[in-house]
């Protein structure tokens, strides 16, 4: 049985303290209550003999709170994590932090340096937890990451996205059984969850065993930047940490619909192999036997179509107009209130998208990537 949060020892100095938080100790260095700094963190080192490290930002406030890690390129080719952290490390209101926020941008950072998810071994980060210091390249970097981040945390949310050629709707993936989990998911403010299993030798599952709540936010597509992804990323976070009460509030007139929490899902795979021409878009719902997109050959001669199992919202697909017998095009949600759910899903888009108005710097006052 897992234990939350708040049934384990205080692992951050700070937290044993009401008046000035004690110093945090990362990568040797001490950070200082009211202070910033950034902290190289020593990886496995290049061929060449170069030196190569994992970058840490920690911001700490003058006054106590909880200590918060945002992490991102766990798989290197995810990239709008980096992107996000880089916005959220600029908000104003971390001049009235309270706690610590410790921003992990690359983790993975040999697999980054190569446009590649694994670790030049090939092996995936996410399955290696928690790792050894004398085991493999991807052993060795997960035990680095829980020394040094993971146990002087209190909380965490890990910044994903989808495969290459593969984009997903912006979800929030958790283990909502746990009183904890389940208030910072709604906090973050996307409109639907998944109640995901703990997969062994993740951060995630880790991090779950060790009583640090944890959120991994899935949205867009490896390799690319998407500034909608990115948007609601950095306001998630922005929620979250108000949740936690190291920001201050926002005065809302309205308080926003709680999120949906999808069912199950399942992938509708490429019945033939051929060009693929995709009807729906992310986010639509479509409805039981709805036809997502046609497979054909080169010459148009045979043409097979694709339809959905069951209703429901789509939050992942492939952009890849190639496709084998047997590929993953479309991942549809069973939810209730399916098509409910598809309206709000749209104004959740269009409340991140830019505009030539003074939403179009976003939250933290940057504008928008094109």
């Amino acid at each position: 049985m897992s234990q939350t949060a708040d049934s384990q020892p205080s692992r951050p100095a700070e937290r044993a303290s009401t008046d000035k938080p004690e110093p945090l100790v990362i990568g040797g260095q001490t950070i200082e209550a009211g202070s910033r700094a950034t902290v190289d963190i020593p990886v496995a080192d290049l061929y060449t003999h170069a030196k190569l490290t994992m970058p840490v930002n920690v911001v700490r406030g003058r006054r106590p709170g909880p200590v918060l890690f945002v992490s991102a390129a766990v798989h290197g080719d995810e990239l709008n994590g980096v992107e996000i952290i880089r916005r959220v490390l600029k908000l104003r209101g971390l001049k009235q932090l309270r706690g610590t926020l410790i921003a992990v941008p690359i983790v993975n950072v040999h697999g980054f340096l190569r446009h590649s998810r694994y670790l030049p071994d090939r092996r995936d980060l996410n399955r290696s937890f928690p790792g050894s210091a004398n085991g493999s390249v991807a052993s060795r970097l997960a035990k680095v990451f829980v020394d040094e981040i993971v146990m002087k945390s209190d909380y965490g949310i890990d910044l994903h996205t989808g495969a290459i050629h593969r984009s997903n709707l912006p979800q929030i993936r958790a283990d909502l059984s746990q009183a904890t989990v389940k208030r910072l998911a709604d906090a973050f403010g996307c409109p639907l969850l998944i109640d995901a299993s703990l997969r062994e030798g993740s951060l995630r599952e880790y991090a779950d065993r060790k009583g640090v709540p944890l959120l991994l936010y899935e949205a867009g597509e490896a390799l690319r930047f998407d500034e909608f992804s990115i948007r609601a990323g950095v306001r998630g976070i922005s929620n979250v940490m108000r949740e936690l009460e190291m920001l201050p509030r926002r005065r809302r007139s309205k308080v926003p619909p709680k999120p949906v929490v999808a069912l199950d899902s399942n992938w509708e795979r490429a019945p033939e192999s051929g060009i693929l021409r995709s009807l729906v878009e992310l986010g639509e719902y479509v409805s039981k036997d709805q036809v997502l997109a046609y497979v054909a050959d080169p010459f148009g001669e045979t043409e097979i179509e694709v339809r959905s199992e069951h209703a429901g919202i789509v939050i992942g697909r492939s952009y890849l107009p190639l496709a084998h017998a047997g590929d993953a095009l479309y991942h549809v949600a069973r939810v209730k209130g399916a098509q409910k759910l598809a309206s709000r899903v749209e104004a959740y888009q269009s409340a991140h998208e830019p505009d030539e108005g003074k939403n179009s710097t976003g939250e933290s006052g940057e504008p928008p990537v094109v």
